[in-house]
């Protein structure tokens, strides 16, 4: 489930994001203890085992490594911005019926049962398309709809499904829906239930965009960010980093006077924060978190309740809200010419504030 703290941070205010710091659903505690507590056995191992001076000429050369850019763990950062381009764009990818059920709902007319029908039809193949393109790419969505029987019981007809398995493809058939959505569509205009091809042409606009996102998530599941660059330029940089550093950072008596040695602790605190640092990112970006966010981790996208949001405002949209409507009546500053919305007691000093008219008008 996404872990949402915005509401915690809607305010500049003393230690605002410190407070999260201590929250463990969804935090870089949950996602590394384990590889932190590997990595702190490790180097605890090292550190009660070791006593001669030929371990701490290993433990000086490895440090050389660490401190030099020989191993190039700032790529870490490179992928960062690329891995969250590729999560936000999967995020706005999603098909929200919104555009399509709004023009749906204002060109396909009829108070009737077979304008009903119509609407209610249309929205369903839309939806129908959408849940069958999130269940070949997110595993929570699989698990809702198993099979297509599963799907038959939720949105399809068993004569549609009969069709939609006579159709053999050796790719993913979910635009067969938004096939029959466009067939349907001109079956309304036949029928004048759309009044002219203008409005028909809108339908399919919006048809062709919602078909265009669902395309595109299949595309971005399809097409990964290359495995080599993946597992050379970021797991291997990184997980060699601490290899070194195991060794490399750990306690060496200052009075031997080893160069940048002359204060040394026994607990290794920068680097277990650059582990923290480094490994966060790495679980985050290389890690299921970012790259593929249609798993079951604690902040992947939410599909099936998308799904659910999706088909009961589709429904409500071009079958309760059709054609109604308030009575238009005067608005209650009908016979002000000038006039301001009212403000409550708390916001009643924005309404002193001066407007802004631009940056040169007192000049």
């Amino acid at each position: 489930m996404t872990v949402s703290y915005t509401l915690e941070v809607a305010n500049a205010r003393f230690c605002g994001f410190s407070r999260l710091l201590f929250r463990w659903r969804g935090s870089i505690y949950r996602l590394l203890y384990k590889e932190f507590l590997v990595f702190s056995a490790v180097y605890l191992f090292f550190s009660v085992f070791y006593q001669q001076d030929l371990f701490e000429r290993v433990a000086l050369y490895c440090d050389k490594f660490t401190n030099t850019t020989f191993i190039p763990v700032l790529f870490v950062l490179f992928y960062v911005t690329l891995a969250f381009n590729r999560w936000w764009g999967q995020y706005t990818s999603f098909p929200l019926p919104d555009n399509l059920m709004m023009v749906v709902s204002g060109n396909v007319h009829g108070a009737d049962d077979r304008g009903r029908l119509l609407r209610r039809t249309l929205m369903r193949y839309a939806n129908l398309s959408s849940v069958l393109i999130l269940r070949s790419i997110s595993t929570r969505v699989h698990r809702r709809f198993p099979n297509m029987e599963h799907v038959v019981e939720a949105f399809m007809t068993v004569h549609e499904l009969k069709k939609f398995e006579s159709l053999h493809s050796d790719f993913n058939k979910y635009w067969i829906p938004l096939t029959w959505f466009s067939n349907l569509a001109s079956r309304a205009r036949e029928e004048g239930r759309v009044r002219d091809d203008v409005a028909l042409r809108l339908l399919m606009d919006e048809l062709n965009n919602y078909r265009a996102k669902c395309s595109l998530l299949f595309h971005y599941d399809w097409i990964s960010i290359p495995l080599v660059y993946t597992q050379q330029v970021v797991t291997v940089a990184v997980y060699s980093f601490f290899a070194f550093c195991v060794i490399g950072r750990q306690f060496l008596n200052p009075e031997k006077g080893y160069v940048d040695h002359q204060l040394d602790m026994y607990v290794p605190v920068f680097t277990l924060l650059q582990f923290f640092f480094y490994v966060g990112w790495l679980k985050l970006q290389v890690g299921e978190l970012i790259i593929n966010p249609f798993g079951e981790d604690d902040d992947d996208f939410e599909t099936n309740q998308l799904i659910d949001r999706n088909i009961q405002v589709s429904m409500l949209a071009v079958d309760n809200m059709y054609q109604n409507l308030a009575p238009v009546v005067k608005d209650k500053h009908w016979k002000q010419r000038h006039f301001s919305v009212p403000y409550t007691l708390s916001t009643a000093a924005e309404s002193l504030r001066p407007t802004f008219k631009g940056s040169t008008f007192d000049m």
